[in-house]
């Protein structure tokens, strides 16, 4: 009475049949880092497509997205559980066409299928899965998922798909068209736009989303949203408000001084687990850099706190050193997980660790100045913040502060050479849209510090985007080791244009690259901008985009806003006229919600 199940069982795990037109992974070599990790996965990963589309239509079959980054330790995680078991990879292959994505190379078709996660679960993030009808409508999401869950989830939805495929296709594409239909764009240019009444709703919404204790929005993980607090301190600078300069000290203060900063080497983690600003989620990314920087530095000037501007000082030489290159560009990011694999590792301290590498003054030493006794927040370790001061030390060490800044130095080189023996790895492409952000940033800094080093930085990274990434003619999306790698989104042409035109807002004279910026504004609003509305992407592939009045802040700032802004700065007459009606549809959206549209609300506030 077994022989059935047993049959089905034998068939379900023996290697796929030989055929001509079998699956085979598509991504050794790729040269997108995250991707060529993939490569040697049993799953016949493929390469995002209109192949992809078209062979799901022809064999009938669900399309498997799984979309995630190099930085992301879950997504390593689900690699190592599911993706390269041969278990599973036999369900995805034989019933399935998987496809691997790297959402920094397709920020339009990630946020869309994080929309609908979102929407359809509550809750979204990273690794990313969905699955797709053969016509490219979301039928179901979800995030990580222990391998035993995955494997007995795709073995339900292929049985049902084959018993019920017609069934399933309408309702996702129903289920689509009732999703999005709440998003279709219908904005009309508004009668009138009170600018009072919008800066009134941001504070007011800000100071009522604040906490008080920590600082940041509500009470769950802290993420930096940079593009708020760059909204809030225009609004601060505009009409000075003290509950509002309260609010942003705190918070920046708490970022600054708690774990999400890196307090050895300079830079900033994406984001903390919990509420306090202590256990970080270990991935830096380079946008982060950029944007916090210019965070600080414009902090530093509306609050009256140069110590800020050592934090951003900080946050770009760890920049400039570590993410660097080595072209003029800068890399995406360094991995959450260390070379040993282990999340967070090459940050932290165990006690022991700590006795070996030390003597026993700079044990001591170490633990007061970076808050290392206790116990650990983690199972890896001790991860060393800023505590007591060197002038705080002097009593206990019986020396001048001055004298303990040689033993500092001599603990922080030990630390870190242990660090790079554990090194996080780097995710080696080179995205336009982040290096226009850090080009911002270092001209900001450049021009605020007179410190060489940032505009020689800036040169070059200009440089760099000019000749490796842009033509003339076409803006690429990223570069890696062997060349340029997919189209540009709205956010290249918004964050590249604006960073090149900082940068030539430096030069004595006119220059080649005002040109450039003309040229990216033309074709950003020709290729992105579909009245009345924005999209992310012109080259979609699968139902479901529409058109939005207003792009909302994400980590980065609207690219819809930003261009707007930089084309009532330099773009045509004609131009300045779209970008003028495009801000006004963009007012009912963010007079509703100002914090979501932070960055649109700045411009409305500031456009006369």
């Amino acid at each position: 009475m077994f022989k059935t199940p047993l049959l089905f069982l034998v068939l379900l795990l023996s290697p796929p049949l030989l055929a001509s037109n079998a699956l085979s992974n598509h991504l050794t070599n790729h040269p997108s880092p995250y991707l060529a990790l993939h490569g040697n996965d049993p799953v016949a990963w493929q390469e995002w497509g209109p192949n992809v589309m078209a062979r799901a239509k022809r064999e009938g079959k669900l399309v498997f997205i799984s979309s995630g980054y190099f930085a992301c330790h879950w997504c390593h995680v689900m690699q190592r559980e599911s993706y390269q078991n041969p278990e599973i990879a036999v369900l995805l292959n034989r019933h399935f066409i998987p496809v691997k994505v790297d959402r920094e190379l397709l920020p339009a078709l990630d946020a869309h299928l994080i929309d609908f996660v979102q929407r359809t679960r509550g809750h979204a993030g990273w690794p990313l899965n969905v699955f797709l009808t053969p016509e490219g409508y979301p039928l179901y999401g979800l995030t990580y998922s222990p391998a035993d869950t995955f494997q007995k989830l795709l073995v339900k939805l292929e049985v049902t798909w084959s018993g019920h495929h017609q069934q399933l296709s309408d309702t996702a594409r129903l289920a689509s068209i009732e999703l999005t239909s709440s998003a279709q764009s219908t904005a009309q240019e508004p009668i009138l736009i009170d600018t009072r009444h919008l800066h009134a709703g941001l504070v007011t919404m800000a100071l009522a989303m604040g906490n008080e204790m920590e600082g940041g929005f509500g009470n769950g993980n802290r993420f930096p949203m940079v593009p708020q607090w760059m909204a809030l301190l225009d609004a601060q600078a505009r009409e000075p408000d003290a509950l509002l300069a309260g609010l942003l000290e705190l918070t920046l203060d708490r970022m600054a001084t708690q774990g999400m900063r890196d307090h050895l080497a300079g830079g900033f983690f994406r984001y903390t687990v919990d509420p306090g600003w202590q256990i970080p989620h270990y991935e830096k990314m380079l946008y982060n850099q950029a944007l916090l920087a210019r965070l600080y530095l414009q902090a530093a000037q509306v609050l009256n706190r140069p110590d800020y501007l050592q934090v951003a000082r900080d946050t770009l030489d760890f920049t400039l050193k570590t993410l660097s290159g080595g072209d003029g560009g800068y890399i995406a990011s360094l991995s959450a997980i260390d070379s040993q694999d282990v999340e967070g590792g090459g940050y932290l301290w165990r006690d022991d660790q700590l006795r070996t590498l030390l003597t026993d003054d700079e044990y001591v030493f170490a633990v007061k100045r970076w808050r290392l006794d206790g116990t650990p927040e983690t199972e890896g370790g001790f991860l060393p913040v800023d505590h007591q001061s060197l002038e705080s030390l002097a009593p206990l060490f019986k020396r001048a502060a001055s004298e303990l800044t040689a033993l500092e130095q001599k603990v922080r080189d030990k630390l870190m050479a242990d660090r790079l023996v554990r090194a996080h790895p780097r995710d080696g492409k080179q995205l336009a849209a982040w290096n226009g952000l850090l080009l911002s940033a270092l001209v900001e800094a450049g021009g605020l510090l007179q410190e060489p080093r940032y505009l020689e930085a800036a040169t070059a990274l200009r440089g760099f985007l000019i000749s490796q990434l842009w033509d003339g003619e076409t803006l690429m999306r990223a570069r890696g080791n062997s060349g340029p790698i997919g189209g540009a989104a709205l956010e290249d042409y918004a964050y590249v244009a604006t960073g090149l035109d900082d940068w030539d807002s430096l030069q004595n004279e006119k220059s080649e690259t005002g040109k450039q910026v003309q040229l990216l504004i033309a074709q950003a609003w020709a290729r992105f901008y579909r009245d009345p509305g924005w999209v992310n992407s012109d080259d979609t592939l699968i139902p479901g985009f529409l058109a939005e009045s207003a792009i909302a802040d994400g980590p980065m700032p609207s690219p819809a806003a930003l261009l707007i802004e930089l084309t009532l700065k330099r773009g045509s007459e004609s131009q300045k006229n779209q970008a003028r009606q495009a801000l006004r549809r963009s007012y009912p959206e963010t007079s509703h919600n100002p914090i979501a549209y932070a960055t649109h609300a700045r411009i409305l506030i500031n456009t006369p």
